[in-house]
């Protein structure tokens, strides 16, 4: 449900231990998608900065995470 208060459980009652275990989560993949595209504007440059053209899409893994990026 869009705009409530993640503090609190879908009972309503507020669940703190959730609510920073999740607060975590999110952080911990905003900082991975940043660093994937940092990663890939630094490989789309070297690329350009060596004279080559990248003709298809780069895919990665994250080798902690498995989680991949297309």
């Amino acid at each position: 449900m869009a705009g409530r208060n993640p503090m609190f459980n879908s009972s309503g009652c507020k669940d703190l231990t959730a609510y920073h275990a999740i607060g975590k989560v999110i952080k911990e993949e905003v900082e991975l998608d940043k660093k994937v595209h940092n990663l890939i504007n630094v490989l789309k440059f070297i690329i350009d900065w060596a004279g080559f053209e990248l003709i298809s899409r780069i895919e990665i893994r994250d080798k902690k995470t498995r989680k991949e990026f297309r």
